[in-house]
């Protein structure tokens, strides 16, 4: 593939820098990510990937936009509310970039489309606000090997980490890793409740789309075995080591998750 006179205009200043060149931009066109949620944090993510001219981007949400999205949401506009969020969103990136391709999945993440639509891509970004997708992603992504670049949000907090548990090594964890168990219905309150502060979402977004070109590209060093816990009310990253567990009941030592299936009894 060779980029067109239109093409080396655009992506000029990734074609500037030496880690990318030419060759790294023609690997971003060539690369398939799916995105599960178009939200908060799935909106900075999809706009980055989408103006740095990721080829294919599959977007996963069943939710319709509302006045309340646009605080944080800022791939939609008051002009969409009402509409899905995979309409809302793929008519936004058409527009910032007419480049690449957009796939619209106007679905829930499920245990029964989750097999089909990971295998469809090549990188996974993790954007949802529930922790029955959270779990359910990081086994999907697990089972088909795909790498896994998940963030989550509450109030002025956030988190993010990359997975790819299926390579060797003790630095390589999967999420039930960190988070063996998901907490008790009610103990942690949905963003609903408990409010977010809107810019946090776009540092959260932007840096997931950041760590996947870098996982596209095989830039700089992976946050896989990482966790990086973002304070917006004091500005500060914290980056915590963290490895496999071997009693993991998904990758460790012993597994007793062996499929999907078998996943949706624990």
């Amino acid at each position: 593939m060779k980029l067109n006179s239109e093409q080396k205009s655009r992506y000029a200043r990734h074609i500037a820098l030496e880690e990318v060149g030419k060759e790294g931009q023609v690997a971003l066109l060539s690369a398939r990510v799916l995105v599960v949620g178009a939200g908060g944090l799935g909106s900075p993510v999809l706009l980055y990937l989408a103006a740095a001219g990721v080829g294919t981007l599959g977007i996963v949400d069943f939710d319709t936009v509302d006045l309340s999205n646009l605080q944080r949401q800022i791939v939609h506009g008051e002009e969409t509310i009402g509409e899905p969020k995979v309409k809302s969103a793929a008519e936004r990136l058409a527009e910032l970039n007419p480049d690449i391709t957009i796939k619209t999945h106007r679905t829930r993440f499920t245990l029964e489309n989750a097999p089909d639509l990971v295998d469809q891509y090549d990188l996974i970004v993790d954007g949802s606000d529930n922790f029955t997708t959270r779990y359910l992603l990081n086994d999907a992504c697990y089972f088909a090997e795909k790498p896994l670049v998940a963030a989550a949000l509450l109030r002025f907090e956030g988190q993010l980490s990359t997975f790819k548990p299926y390579l060797d090594g003790e630095n390589h964890p999967c999420y039930r890793c960190l988070f063996p168990s998901p907490p008790a219905p009610g103990s942690i309150p949905r963003c609903e409740q408990a409010g977010i502060f809107g810019a946090v979402a776009g540092v959260m977004g932007t840096l997931q789309a950041s760590e996947t070109i870098k996982e596209i590209l095989g830039l700089g060093e992976s946050l896989s075995g990482k966790l990086v816990i973002y304070d917006g009310l004091s500005a500060r990253f914290n980056t915590l080591m963290v490895n496999r567990d071997p009693d993991c009941p998904l990758c460790g030592d012993s597994p007793q998750i062996t499929s999907l299936v078998r996943k949706a009894e624990i």
